[in-house]
């Protein structure tokens, strides 16, 4: 039997590229597309709906409050749910590469898959130089304070729902990748990354695309190292 794959699309005024990235998603390996809405102003909401997806609203802006409203959903759902994949609204990843983030959970029973833009193919011009030095040092700093070697914060990723439920995830905005990722070292889950292509975003960044947005993304993230390692 195949596992129960939900996918969790976290958006923000992201209507010129929602649709493409839904588009994308292998059918066969999905059993439902959720798009978390942080309070679209323009009609990413409803085009999401138009092309399949199940819409949620969450006003409290913030990365991971939109996931969390997200895993709620799941929560109340009769149907199980094995895996949950996180990909992003903006169409910068490939969403029909999902097939090697789901495999390696389903074939080799890992518990947390990171698709890594930084071993695979990234155009040029994809990431900013903060965003490369900012993933640069947190995973260096994950390898030597927990012992887990990472390359990379990617969105892009998938993990079985059980653990995901297990890491009791907390942060509500830009420390929601890195939480992930200490959190599941310090249980010793089993983790892996593979390869994935990455490209210019359609629309301008909410984090990245600020100096101010920037700066807060990367104290953030700091930040939720250093705690989780006091913990």
């Amino acid at each position: 039997m195949n596992p129960v794959t939900r996918v969790i699309i976290p958006a923000i005024n992201e209507e010129n590229s929602i649709a493409k990235v839904i588009a994308g998603i292998p059918k066969s390996l999905v059993s439902e597309v959720i798009v978390s809405d942080n309070g679209s102003s323009d009609n990413t909401p409803e085009i999401a709906r138009q092309a399949g997806a199940t819409v949620l609203i969450e006003p409290a802006k913030g990365y991971g409050n939109a996931c969390l409203k997200a895993i709620e959903y799941v929560k109340s759902l009769e149907e199980k749910t094995d895996i949950i994949v996180f990909l992003d609204a903006d169409y910068s990843d490939y969403p029909e590469e999902m097939t090697k983030i789901i495999v390696p959970i389903i074939e080799e029973d890992l518990d947390l898959v990171i698709g890594s833009r930084a071993l695979g193919a990234m155009q040029k011009g994809s990431m900013t130089f903060p965003q490369i030095f900012g993933n640069w040092l947190s995973t260096r700093l994950i390898n030597l304070f927990f012992g887990m070697k990472f390359t990379d914060l990617g969105p892009f990723r998938a993990i079985k729902y059980d653990k995901l439920l297990q890491l009791d995830m907390q942060d509500k905005n830009f420390g929601w990748t890195v939480e992930m990722q200490v959190k599941a070292a310090k249980k010793k889950f089993r983790c892996v990354e593979v390869p994935v292509s990455y490209r210019k975003r359609i629309g301008a960044s909410k984090i990245s695309g600020t100096i101010m947005g920037t700066v807060l993304a990367g104290h953030k993230i700091l930040w939720t190292i250093f705690k989780n390692l006091l913990d």
